[in-house]
């Protein structure tokens, strides 16, 4: 019975749509673009008159005086500078690759011990130009060495830099 029952609404469920409740509609229509005529070619003198107004002046780039905008900021500020040529071996090496062995003083003179990385040693005094970017030793303490060095950061500015080179105590 329950078959009987879910088979006839299932008919009827199908055939509902088809006997259906909805009035005839009439068919619509599409809506169809307009044709446009296509303007006529203009004349010749016409174009010539559009050919000059189209010319205008060209623009050259010129990267002189600008930094590299592809470059590191960071990286142009720490940028090692070549060795050059006649420069003692003292103005060869960076300054953070220096090595303060000892300090001594001579009556109102200090002098100080470096190493480089060579292995060699050499003895400075105050005004000694050292490094690579043309850095001074400003002043000999008892305890370090002051070195200062006068770089140029990315947007041009002179700017000084002092690094300080300590003395260890003990052995190496």
């Amino acid at each position: 019975m329950m078959k009987t029952i879910f088979s006839a609404l299932c008919v009827l469920l199908f055939l509902f749509p088809v006997v259906g409740c909805k009035k005839d509609q009439p068919p619509r229509k599409k809506p169809q673009a307009q044709q446009v005529r296509p303007a006529p070619p203009p004349q010749r003198e016409e174009v010539q008159k559009e050919v000059k107004k189209v010319e205008r002046d060209e623009y050259e780039y010129n990267p002189r005086g600008r930094r590299d905008p592809f470059l590191s900021l960071l990286a142009t500020a720490e940028a090692k500078p070549e060795k050059r040529r006649g420069a003692s071996p003292i103005e060869s090496y960076d300054i953070n690759e220096l090595r303060l062995l000892a300090i001594a003083w001579d009556k109102d003179r200090p002098y100080a011990l470096i190493r480089l990385p060579d292995n060699k040693t050499y003895t400075i005094i105050e005004g000694t130009a050292v490094g690579l970017r043309g850095g001074t030793v400003a002043r000999i303490t008892p305890e370090a060495v002051l070195i200062r060095e006068y770089i140029e950061d990315y947007r041009g500015d002179i700017k000084t830099k002092d690094t300080i080179l300590k003395l260890h105590k003990g052995g190496e």
